[in-house]
């Protein structure tokens, strides 16, 4: 009897054991026990700043710098919230930025760090990273990669083919509209389907593509506004297959050499090595200005240095909401709408944004040729979302007051007409196919 308990006690033991290596894992730098430190409120703000330090990742080199010019000025801003007079700096801190880069007409006019974060430090996207997934997926249509936006998934990304997901066309999923039935829910204590996909991937290594291909749907695509993460990785899986490749390459390829992007970036992946699949509907790393490179592409109207990458109209498409039901205060989301890939704020006037959880955003102005790029690391960021919106509008209304539409603004305030002002009516291959 007593070397049965001894064998149970030792086997126990080396359970433990075991167990204590897989969690912590001191000879690697990709721990669970270092992944579960994601849910430390009190560490976020430097946490997303060190996101690739702790996660499988690729690297995406910045192979051909180009930075703007730089003409910095103070930002004097205050704003009227809840009835109280605030101040810019009041913000910053209250909503814990860790990088705050504004362009007005393609030349840095303001950057503000905090945090210990610096001009190259690699900030993560959260969801912001979808909008660059989309951005791939109107270059590749283009350049004749992509047939037609109404083409399904499994057209292009084989290893979707036969599931809900393989069925649905790529423009519900840039709608979020694919009828998926996924809860996407971020607070650590509600029912969420996103945290144990993101978890799974990084703690037990599963492959996200196999995940996501088991998730059906229960109700028709295109019937309504239904944000949830799957979509986009599922749009990353057409863009890998497009241009052949992992995402973190193709991405340096397609935006980060065209745009001169000035800092290497990275992109995480379910394990480390070429076998890793990178998670695309996030999880993109880069710093502050690389963010606004973005946003001014699309001021640009998809044009860069002459050269056009996205199709004609594709800006006024990702900008406008397709449905009454993406309309801001159609939604749970009450004070904010969508588009493709993009939000839309309230009341807007030409304004558009792309977000990530806790604070990240690139917003674009076109009346003022402005974008706002920012990081952060806040807890009570869904709290903070519409006071983001008035803070952002005061920047804009101070650094550019006039509108290029305003008759009465002194001429040497109003853009000339560039690329940046409206497009034509969409043209036919971005409108839906009966």
């Amino acid at each position: 009897m007593m070397r049965i308990v001894t064998a149970v006690l030792t086997a126990l033991i080396l359970l433990g054991l075991a167990g204590a290596g897989w969690y912590y894992r001191p000879w690697s730098s990709y721990a669970p026990a270092k992944i579960r430190a994601l849910d430390d409120p009190e560490q976020y703000p430097q946490t997303y700043q060190r996101m690739d330090e702790f996660l499988p990742n690729t690297l995406i080199p910045a192979t051909a710098p180009s930075p703007f010019p730089h003409n910095l000025r103070p930002l004097d801003i205050s704003y009227e919230w809840q009835g109280e007079t605030k101040t810019l700096q009041q913000y910053l801190e209250e909503a814990q930025v860790t990088g705050l880069t504004v362009l007005h007409r393609g030349e840095v006019v303001a950057q503000i760090y905090g945090h210990e974060a610096g001009a190259e430090s690699r900030f993560t996207s959260w969801s912001v990273g979808k909008s660059f997934v989309a951005t791939l997926i109107g270059k590749a249509l283009y350049e004749g990669r992509i047939d037609s936006l109404d083409d399904t998934v499994e057209q292009y990304a084989p290893e979707y083919a036969g599931t809900d997901y393989g069925a649905t066309s790529l423009r519900h999923l840039l709608m979020m509209s694919s009828g998926m039935d996924f809860n996407e829910e971020y607070s650590a204590d509600a029912p969420s389907d996103v945290r144990p996909l993101f978890f799974n991937a990084f703690i037990l290594r599963r492959n996200p593509d196999e995940m996501i291909a088991t998730i059906t749907r229960d109700r028709e695509p295109g019937e309504d506004f239904h944000y949830i993460s799957p979509n986009s990785h599922v749009l990353s899986a057409v863009v890998r297959n497009v241009y052949e490749g992992r995402l973190a390459d193709i991405m340096e390829r397609e935006l980060w050499a065209p745009l001169g992007m000035t800092n290497e970036a990275s992109w995480l992946q379910h394990k480390p090595g070429p076998e890793g699949i990178a998670i695309g509907y996030c999880c993109l790393q880069a710093s502050s200005e690389d963010y606004a490179r973005l946003g001014q592409l699309y001021l640009q109207d998809g044009v860069w240095n002459g050269e056009r990458l996205l199709p004609e109209g594709w800006v006024n498409m990702v900008s406008t909401p397709p449905t009454p039901s993406h309309e801001p205060g159609a939604s749970r989301y009450a004070h904010r709408g969508y588009g493709l890939h993009f939000w839309i704020p309230e009341n807007y006037d030409r304004e558009f944004y792309a977000a990530g959880v806790f604070g990240q955003y690139i917003w674009m102005d076109r009346n003022r040729d402005l974008v706002i790029a920012q990081n952060a690391g806040d807890p009570n960021w869904t709290d903070r979302n519409v006071e983001m919106t008035a803070v952002f509008r005061a920047i804009a209304h101070t650094v550019a007051p006039y509108s290029r539409f305003d008759a009465h603004g002194p001429a040497s305030d109003v853009a000339p007409e560039t690329e940046t002002d409206p497009a034509p009516e969409t043209p036919a291959e971005l409108e839906p196919q009966p």
